[in-house]
């Protein structure tokens, strides 16, 4: 065991138990509350990017939402499926289907954005803006020392 491994290593390994416990809660609540609208917190999510980047590809929606292209497709699928979204051909390429948000997948958008905001206050309730950056800081370091440069839109 390196000398950093053992100044950090039982710290280190809470923190990563930590941020999956949270991860996996606020999943969940996301889940139970999207389940009655027709779609799960992954559906939510690329319904989001393609309103984020209307017309994009799906693998540029795949990599958006860090999951495969065959993912991203049952994805897409489902929500074009749910009246969601509509699909079309890119103008340059006609062997790109891109997609945009239709006024259902709006309202859905909607109503599941202000969920997912009451969700992040309860999880910040008690924790300062400073604390909060302390945070975002750290965590972007540990995204740089995997040689991933964190993302700056939020994500």
């Amino acid at each position: 065991m390196s000398k950093r491994e053992g100044q950090n290593g039982n710290e280190g390994k809470q923190a990563l138990q930590l941020m999956k416990r949270i991860l996996i809660h606020l999943r969940g609540a996301m889940d139970e509350f999207l389940r009655p609208l027709g779609v799960t917190t992954a559906q939510f999510q690329m319904l989001r990017a393609i309103q984020n980047a209307p017309g994009s590809s799906g693998a540029q929606l795949a990599r958006e939402c860090y999951v495969t292209p065959q993912t991203a497709q049952g994805l897409i699928r489902h929500l074009e499926n749910g009246g969601f979204i509509v699909r079309g051909k890119d103008r340059a390429n006609d062997r790109i289907v891109t997609a945009s948000v239709t006024p259902a997948g709006e309202r859905l958008l909607e109503k599941a954005e202000k969920t997912a905001l009451e969700l992040q206050a309860q999880l910040w309730v008690g924790i300062s803006a400073g604390e909060a950056q302390k945070l975002n800081d750290l965590l972007s370091k540990c995204l740089r020392n995997l040689g991933e440069e964190p993302a700056s839109n939020g994500h």
